[in-house]
């Protein structure tokens, strides 16, 4: 693993002695909440609600889209994709297939209506700059392939192969999906509407229904805040989703996309941006997302920004194959660090370990398909293991230091199967 700081682990340090010294200001909820929220239920564990078993319908309230068995697992507000079905899907997720993360409920926007306001102490200029969909359009277009994968993918196996208690929704690894986005440079809108030399941090929010928490406090509608050095590199405002216009449960009619961050901080629908002189901070960046417990600083981590390095076998979980014969097992691996560029794969629970064959260009903000031929010898279970390795030295551990809202589980996943 690299030893160098890089500019985003130098913005993670100076955050966490920012809001641990109360620097910060926030928006729309005072300190004096964050700071009794955090404190309920043991650090940040009164929002996020406990496992429960998923549901079975093919639809869920507030989501938009058909979501058959097949394809999804329905968790509350939320739809996680099942990885199986997208063996032979291509590299792109299908728009269908594709995950839904919802705090609330998906808005229903006319594109006509739609305005994004920037605003802020961080402009050259106190009047708010409003852009309409057509104004964006008339700036330069940009098409960039990335995936959007929830802070939260594999937090079950905190549970189920660590025997750990977390709170929040029980994904597996299918809170994750990539596309081709097209839209314009967040930079680029940042500068049209006056970006001033001694702007910080900036804060998106969105247009889905205000988030009330379990204990009836209203947090307001989901915002978090990027640092203007992330803002200018490679975020953009997308209006497009391969290749057709962003469906409503994906942002319609715009969203923002953060490459290689966590899902958080590319917020859908969104509304306004805040430019501010000064750091920011919501309940997105200090009760939630951000690692809470005894392996981690008292007050909690700084703001959670990169993904980590996962892999998924394209197989269901307990998949019957037959014994004596030659399978194709496929899967996928990605990593917010770098591009992947190996993975080694076991099929006897990792007493021997092969290369997979990779079938993509190692790629930045993608993920890599992958596959190995296994004949299993005779009946019965056996364990499947895949372990990617990206450009950064980065390789997924035997196990994820606990949190205790089960954030950025990386470590290799046990995948069953029987032989029949």
């Amino acid at each position: 693993m690299p030893t160098s700081p890089t500019p985003e682990s130098a913005y993670d340090r100076r955050r966490l002695h920012q809001w641990l010294a109360g620097e910060a200001r926030a928006d729309g909820v005072s300190r004096r909440d964050l700071l009794r929220l955090v404190a309920a239920a043991g650090l940040a564990t009164a929002v996020a609600p406990a496992f429960s078993a998923p549901a079975a319908a093919a639809t869920s309230p507030g989501i938009v889209k058909a979501l058959p068995d097949d394809w999804f697992t329905v968790r509350g507000t939320n739809a996680e994709t099942k990885f199986a079905s997208l063996a032979g899907t291509g590299y792109h997720t299908p728009v269908d297939h594709f995950f839904v993360r919802n705090h609330t409920s998906t808005p229903v926007l006319d594109a006509a209506d739609w305005t994004l306001t920037v605003h802020g102490d961080g402009l050259t200029h106190a009047t708010p700059v409003e852009f309409t969909l057509d104004d964006l359009k008339k700036f330069p277009a940009v098409t960039r392939t990335a995936f959007v994968e929830c802070a939260g993918n594999g937090r079950s196996f905190f549970t189920s192969q660590q025997g750990q208690t977390v709170t929040g929704t029980a994904w597996t690894l299918g809170a994750i999906g990539t596309a081709r986005w097209r839209g314009v440079r967040l930079a680029d809108v940042l500068r049209r509407a006056g970006l001033a030399r001694d702007a910080v941090d900036v804060l998106p929010r969105g247009l889905d229904p205000d988030y009330v928490t379990a204990d009836g406090t209203d947090l307001g509608r989901v915002r978090r805040p990027l640092p203007v050095s992330k803002a200018l590199d490679d975020v953009l405002l997308a209006y497009e989703m391969n290749g057709e216009p962003l469906p409503y449960d994906h942002g319609f009619p715009v969203r923002v996309l953060v490459p290689n961050w966590i899902g958080i901080a590319s917020i859908k629908w969104v509304g306004d941006i805040e430019v501010s002189a000064q750091p920011l901070y919501s309940p997105w960046n200090t009760d939630f997302y951000r690692l809470f417990g005894s392996a981690h600083p008292e007050g909690g981590s700084a703001p959670l920004t990169r993904q980590t390095v996962k892999s998924a076998w394209e197989l269901p979980w307990d998949a019957s194959l037959g014994a004596g014969a030659v399978h194709r097992l496929t899967g996928r691996s990605w990593s917010g660090a770098g591009a992947v560029v190996r993975v080694d794969v076991s099929t006897d629970g990792g007493t021997r370990w092969r290369r997979a064959r990779l079938h993509d260009a190692p790629r930045r903000a993608g993920w890599v398909r992958w596959s190995t031929d296994w004949r299993p010898s005779a009946p019965g279970g056996y364990t499947l293991l895949a372990r990617a390795t990206d450009s950064t030295g980065r390789t997924q551990p035997e196990t994820t230091v606990p949190n205790t809202q089960g954030y950025l589980f990386d470590a290799v996943v046990r995948h069953p199967v029987r032989a029949v």
